[in-house]
């Protein structure tokens, strides 16, 4: 690895340039084929290799023992994810987006001062992921949960539409109540009564949150760190 492409790279990252870990990877792995998983497709995870999600979004989750899934996260382009990274057994991965990722052996990143930089600072945005998640718990309304959640879904994975933010995962309605504690029957009354609240609309499996004029979602759009995709 050259040293020009290490610094490039440090310098692309520290502008916050959010491809920039994929530019290098194509980079330095151009021969190495990427694997593909369509949607719904179990993502193989190995306790000596790391996964970086180059394309798509793909959920992680435990099974509870009574045969229940837990969702822990949702990863998507830069991503690491894989069993050296976690402690949480039952550990799974299912491409909730038809996915591209690259297998590394995590001797090779461990190996790799450049890779293991760019691990980290994937890393620390699945980090800030599963706090904010977690700071949802915290919310004593389920409604309120179930709100700041989509607005979560909406900041890291949004698309902007004439309509408003598109959330283009099709999650279900038990992922989403997995994920703020609730039932499923009460995600799917709370989210009718946000569409007759105009808060947001359905299109088939997919959630967009209105940016009208004094919505949360317009707020977002205005002030969000990261820029929502077009």
């Amino acid at each position: 690895m050259s040293i020009s492409t290490v610094n490039s790279y440090l310098a692309g990252a520290g502008a916050g340039r959010p491809q920039s870990f994929i530019d290098l990877l194509e980079q330095l792995y151009r021969e190495r084929s990427l694997v593909a998983y369509s949607a719904g497709q179990s993502i193989p995870l190995k306790a000596d290799e790391v996964l970086i999600l180059c394309r798509g979004v793909a959920q992680l989750f435990t099974i509870q023992p009574d045969g229940s899934e837990t969702l822990l996260g949702l990863a998507g382009p830069s991503m690491p994810i894989g069993l050296p990274l976690s402690m949480v057994d039952p550990y799974w991965a299912t491409a909730l987006t038809d996915v591209d990722v690259l297998v590394l052996p995590f001797g090779e990143i461990e190996a790799s001062p450049v890779l293991m930089v760019g691990v980290f600072r994937n890393l620390t945005l699945r980090l800030q992921q599963t706090e904010a998640w977690l700071a949802l718990s915290g919310k004593r309304l389920v409604a309120d949960r179930l709100r700041h959640f989509l607005m979560l879904l909406a900041k890291d994975f949004g698309q902007v539409e004439p309509q408003g933010i598109r959330i283009p995962l099709k999650l279900t309605h038990h992922q989403l109540a997995t994920a703020v504690g609730t039932t499923r029957v009460t995600v799917t009354r709370l989210l009718k009564d946000f569409k007759s609240e105009g808060w947001l609309y359905l299109d088939r499996r997919y959630i967009i949150l209105s940016t009208a004029s004094q919505s949360p979602a317009i707020h977002l759009l205005r002030s969000s760190a990261t820029p929502l995709r077009p």
